[in-house]
C-alpha cells in the first residue's frame, strides 16, 4: 500500500502543478480543484466544502446521449438500383424524383417515367412514359391519399394530374385526368395538403400562389395569393396545413395563411442572392437553408411568429450547391443534402438552445443531382430503417436507394423508433378546410399498419361482439336461474297445497320448460358440430381427389424454345455454306485456285465483319433505313412545330377570351 500511496501522491502533485500552470484552478478547462489529492483519492468527506467537486462534476461529458447518435447510411447494391434511366439534364433545382410505397417517378425532360417500386435493375430505355406536357417538367408530387395519382408542374404554365393504373404503365400515358390552367408563366412548385383531400397548392414564375380544389368537377381555384414581388424559391406547408412558408429572391421568408392570403410574418432569412429553401419543423419553428453575404452555405432556425431574428444560425461550408432540407416529424431529424454534393448531413432537433445538434454524415463518391424520399409508411421496420432517400446520380443514369438505419441487435419491432405516422386517409374535405377548420392529420400504426379509424372501428366491433356475447351468456344464465326458481316454487307448492294434482301439474310444466331450453341448446351445438364435420369431410375428399390425379413431370429446361431456335439457325448457316461449297466444287470440278481463294476470303470477311454488317446488301439496307429515318425525323419536327404553334394559338385565344370577359365585367360594373 505504501507504493500505491506514493504513486497517488506523485500523480496528485503533477495534477496540481498542471492546474496552477493553466490559470489557477483549471480555468482553461472550465474546472476548479482546491485539493487534487482528495479528488484523485475519491474521498467523500468534504461534500460540504465549496472548493471540492464530485467525480461526476469533474469529468466533462462531451457526448450528448441520443438514440440517433449512431445512425448510418446504407447504400444499395447495383443490382437493386434503377439503372439506364434517361434522367433530366436541366440545371434547375426542382423536384425531379417522387416516391411512394407503390411507384417511383423520375423526370426525363418533358416526360417522366413511372416504375413499380419493386422493379429494380436495368430499365429499358423504351419503357412506358407519361407524355402530355409541351414544356419541361419542374416538379412532381404524389397524392398522399392516393398512391395512383401524381401531379406534375411544367414550363408550359399548366399543372396536370395523372391516374396511374394498378400494376404500372403498359403503354405511354398521354391523357391526363385533370388539367389546371391558372398561372401565366411556368409553374415552379406544387404541394398537396397534408390533411384535406384534393387540395393542391402551387407557386409559379408569375409570383402567384394558387390554391386548388381538384376534387370538384369545375376544378375550383379557391384562392390566388398576390404577396410576392420576385421569384419564389421554395414552398412548404406545415403539419396541419394551416400555414405555408415561402422563400423568395428578395431574400425574405414569408409565413402565409393560404385561405385568406394574409402574410402572418415576414423577414429577411439569408443575405445571399442564391437560392434558399424552407421547411416547417414542429413546435412552430421553421428551418431555412441559404447563403451568407460571402456565399457560405448556412442554415437557420426561426420562430414562425417572429422572423426578425433567428433562434440559431450556423455556417455549413463554402460550397456552391443549393442545400435542400428534409425533415422527419417522427424522429425529429433534419437531413441537409446539397446539389452536386456526395454527402448527406443529418442533425437532431431539440426544444432548447442550441436547437440543432450535428449527428453525422453519409459520404459517397458519386455526386447527387436530386433526391427523393420515401414516406414513413414505406420504410422497412425490420431493419430499423428510419428514412430512405432515392438519389439521382449526376453522372450516369442511376437512381440509388439509400437507407438511414439505427443499429439495433434486436429484430423485434422498435416502438421508440416508430411512433404513429401519417396515414393515407384524409382528415377533412376541401370545403371544410376552406371554411376555416384545421385538424391534425390522421395517423397509422407502424407495427400493425392500420390507421386510427380502422383501429377504432375494429375495437368497436370487438367491444360490441364481446357485449353481445356477455349479454347472450347472462341471458342464458338468467333462463337457467328462472327454470331453477320455477322448479323450486313448484316443489314448494307441491308441499304446501293439499291438492296434489296442482302441484304435480306445476312441477311438470316447469320441468318441461327446462328440458325444452336444454334441448334447444344441445340441438344448436349438435348442428354446429355436424357442419364442421361436413366441411372437414368435403375438404379431405377434395384433397384426395386432387392427389389421385396422375401428374406428368416435365423435365425440359426452361429455355427449350431458345435452344431450338439457336440449333435451327446454326443448321441453316451450315447448310448455306455447304451449298456454296458444293456449287463451286460439284458443278465446276475444274475449279481454279482463285475461286477457292475468293471463297475463303469471303468466308473470312463475313466471319470477321458479321457484327458490323459489312456486306453490300446490308449497306444498301442501311442506306435506305437512314433515308427513311431522316424523312421520319423531318416529319416529326414539322409535326412538333405545328403542335407548338397550335398550342401558342390556343393559349392566345384563352388569353383573349379572359380579356374579353374582364372587359365585359368592367362594362357591367
Amino acid at each position: 500500500m505504501s507504493s500505491f500511496e506514493a504513486i497517488r501522491n506523485e500523480f496528485a502533485g503533477k495534477w496540481k502543478a498542471l492546474l496552477e500552470a493553466g490559470g489557477g484552478g483549471g480555468g482553461a478547462c472550465g474546472l476548479s480543484l482546491s485539493d487534487p489529492e482528495q479528488h484523485v483519492a475519491g474521498d467523500s468527506d468534504n461534500d460540504g466544502d465549496n472548493d471540492s467537486m464530485t467525480n461526476s462534476q469533474l469529468w466533462f461529458r462531451g457526448v450528448r446521449p441520443s438514440k440517433f447518435r449512431h445512425v448510418y447510411g446504407l447504400p444499395t447494391r447495383k443490382e437493386c438500383c434503377y439503372t439506364d434511366i434517361s434522367v433530366v439534364r436541366s440545371g434547375n433545382d426542382g423536384n425531379f424524383c417522387a416516391i411512394n410505397p407503390t411507384f417511383l417517378a423520375i423526370v426525363a425532360d418533358t416526360t417522366f417515367v413511372v416504375i413499380p417500386i419493386n422493379q429494380t435493375g436495368r430499365i429499358d430505355f423504351q419503357c412506358c412514359k407519361v407524355i402530355g406536357h409541351t414544356g419541361q417538367i419542374l416538379d412532381l408530387k404524389w397524392n398522399p391519399f392516393d398512391d395512383n395519382m401524381i401531379a406534375s408542374a411544367s414550363d408550359d404554365c399548366t399543372i396536370k394530374l395523372w391516374k396511374i393504373p394498378e400494376g404500372g404503365l403498359t403503354s405511354n400515358l398521354s391523357e391526363c385526368s385533370t388539367e389546371l390552367v391558372g398561372h401565366k408563366r411556368k409553374v415552379l412548385h406544387i404541394e398537396w395538403h397534408p390533411t384535406a383531400a384534393n387540395v393542391l397548392i402551387s407557386a409559379g414564375f408569375d409570383h402567384l400562389i394558387c390554391v386548388w380544389d381538384v376534387g370538384n368537377s369545375d376544378k375550383t381555384l379557391l384562392n390566388v395569393i398576390h404577396c410576392h414581388v420576385d421569384m419564389i424559391y421554395s414552398l412548404a406547408i406545415n403539419r396541419d396545413g394551416s400555414l405555408i412558408a415561402t422563400t423568395s429572391k428578395d431574400k425574405k421568408l414569408r409565413v402565409i395563411e393560404p385561405r385568406s392570403g394574409i402574410v402572418v410574418s415576414e423577414g429577411i432569412c439569408h443575405m445571399g442572392t442564391k437560392c434558399s429553401k424552407a421547411v416547417f419543423l414542429d413546435n412552430d419553428r421553421i428551418l431555412t437553408t441559404g447563403f451568407s453575404r460571402h456565399s457560405d452555405r448556412q442554415y437557420a432556425v426561426w420562430n414562425q411568429h417572429d422572423l426578425k431574428k433567428p433562434l440559431v444560425q450556423e455556417v455549413i461550408d463554402s460550397s456552391s450547391g443549393v442545400v435542400t432540407p428534409y425533415f422527419d416529424y417522427d424522429t425529429k431529424m433534419i437531413y441537409l443534402a446539397g446539389k452536386g454534393d456526395g454527402n448527406i448531413r443529418y442533425y437532431e432537433l431539440v426544444d432548447e438552445a442550441p436547437y440543432v445538434y450535428y449527428l453525422n454524415q453519409f459520404l459517397s463518391g458519386q455526386p447527387q443531382k436530386a433526391l427523393g424520399f420515401m414516406p414513413k409508411r414505406g420504410v422497412n421496420v425490420a431493419q430499423c430503417e428510419v428514412f430512405r432517400f432515392y438519389k439521382l446520380h449526376a453522372a450516369g443514369n442511376i437512381c440509388e436507394p439509400i437507407s438511414m438505419i439505427v443499429p439495433r441487435k434486436s429484430t423485434l419491432f422498435q416502438s421508440d423508433l416508430y411512433p404513429d405516422t401519417l396515414a393515407d386517409i384524409p382528415a377533412i374535405g376541401a370545403k371544410e378546410w376552406f371554411q376555416g377548420r384545421n385538424v391534425q392529420p390522421m395517423l397509422r400504426s407502424m407495427k400493425t399498419g392500420e390507421s386510427i379509424l380502422d383501429a377504432n372501428a375494429n375495437q368497436k366491433t370487438r367491444n360490441s361482439e364481446s357485449k353481445y356475447a356477455t349479454i347472450h351468456h347472462t341471458s342464458s344464465k338468467h333462463n337457467v336461474l328462472n327454470n331453477h326458481h320455477g322448479n323450486h316454487n313448484g316443489n314448494s307448492n307441491n308441499h304446501s297445497h293439499s291438492n296434489g294434482t296442482n302441484g304435480t301439474a306445476l312441477n311438470g310444466s316447469n320441468y318441461t320448460n327446462g328440458n325444452s331450453v336444454t334441448s334447444l341448446t344441445n340441438g344448436g351445438k349438435n348442428n354446429k358440430e355436424n357442419e364442421i364435420d361436413n366441411r372437414k369431410f368435403d375438404n379431405n375428399t377434395k384433397k384426395f381427389a386432387f392427389l389421385s390425379q396422375p401428374t406428368i413431370p416435365d423435365y425440359r429446361p426452361q429455355a427449350v424454345t431458345n435452344i431450338i431456335e439457336k440449333s435451327q439457325k446454326t443448321s441453316t448457316n451450315q447448310s448455306t455454306k455447304f451449298h456454296q461449297l458444293q456449287a463451286i466444287f460439284g458443278q465446276h470440278q475444274t475449279a481454279n485456285h482463285k475461286d477457292i481463294a475468293n471463297l475463303q476470303n469471303n468466308l473470312l470477311s463475313n466471319s470477321r465483319n458479321s457484327s458490323r454488317n459489312s456486306s453490300l446488301e446490308n449497306i444498301n439496307l442501311l442506306n435506305s433505313e437512314n433515308e427513311l429515318r431522316k424523312a421520319f425525323n423531318k416529319q416529326a419536327e414539322e409535326i412538333k412545330s405545328l403542335r407548338k404553334s397550335l398550342n401558342n394559338s390556343e393559349k392566345r385565344v384563352r388569353e383573349l377570351e379572359a380579356e374579353v370577359k374582364r372587359l365585359q365585367l368592367q362594362q357591367k360594373h
